[in-house]
């Protein structure tokens, strides 16, 4: 992805990883190979890879530079946690941060670091292992959490991401935040500076949170996770099997797509692949997402 700019408020991306990922079936258990069919035409090349049938995605996070701050949305999964049920994020040793630093950010710098919400891979590099202690790994940042998503995670366990569960990561990268006293617990209409506000989006978890950046006449939403692939601006009834409460999550998705269709809204989530940002737009009876 380019560099965005709203007016003068620009939007970087960090890859830590990209490619083939899931089987439409299993990250979306009602979707079914006749209603993928239909939608072959936008998903291929850039969303679909043909030759596995396999969803493309990606884990990134957004750098955000206003005239005032910089912010950096959601952290991937981060480098030496230990997540064997999921071989590939378990013991990462990715050059996420060497590629944040070459962007011109290094970790002073970051005044912000949002969490669209708490699953483990939007919280990774909010901490770094420093001789055997999780610490935060923006130490001059505010950490901001939404205060009824961070109180939930507090007494239940994460879903299942692999063959097993997330081996905690909220004592790993969300814990040492709060104990640092770098956290900020906030309403899901918190607003960051002028132009730049979350809307709460609960459903793929109880405080999952959008962001809004407003510059220059332009608008873009941050979705997170409330959309885990292009497919789903056609069926936003598709739930993820990862999403807390399934009908509230489908009628949050449900307006958005509804809400932003056929409008300028450029839209940025959390796993969509190259070129990432795109538009919502009419396509008969349903929606795609146009890059």
């Amino acid at each position: 992805m380019q560099t965005l700019d709203f007016g003068g408020i620009t939007v970087d991306r960090i890859v830590e990883s990209e490619g083939p990922s899931f089987h439409p079936g299993f990250i979306f258990p009602d979707a079914t190979p006749e209603a993928m069919a239909r939608e072959m035409d936008w998903l291929l090349p850039h969303f679909l890879d043909a030759e596995s049938g396999r969803l493309l995605m990606s884990l990134h996070s957004y750098v955000i530079r206003t005239r005032h701050h910089t912010i950096l949305v959601d952290t991937c999964v981060g480098n030496d946690k230990e997540r064997p049920s999921t071989p590939p994020w378990h013991r990462r040793d990715s050059a996420w941060l060497d590629d944040l630093r070459a962007m011109g950010v290094p970790p002073e710098s970051v005044d912000f670091v949002l969490c669209t919400h708490l699953h483990v891979d939007h919280v990774g590099w909010n901490t770094r292992l420093d001789n055997g202690r999780w610490v935060p790994t923006f130490p001059n940042a505010r950490y901001l959490f939404h205060k009824h998503e961070y109180a939930h995670w507090e007494t239940h366990e994460m879903p299942n991401v692999g063959s097993g569960t997330t081996e905690g990561s909220f004592e790993d990268s969300v814990l040492p935040v709060v104990a640092a006293g770098l956290a900020d617990f906030v309403d899901g209409d918190h607003e960051v500076e002028d132009g730049v506000f979350l809307e709460a989006s609960p459903g793929h978890t109880p405080g999952h949170v959008c962001l809004h950046l407003q510059g220059g006449g332009d608008h873009a939403l941050f979705t997170g996770d409330m959309m885990h692939h292009p497919v789903q601006c056609a069926y936003p009834e598709w739930n993820s099997r990862y999403c807390f409460d399934p009908a509230l999550s489908r009628a949050t998705r449900q307006s958005t797509v509804e809400r932003y269709a056929d409008t300028s809204t450029q839209i940025l989530a959390a796993h969509f692949p190259v070129p990432v940002v795109g538009r919502i737009v009419s396509n008969g009876a349903r929606c795609k997402f146009l890059v």
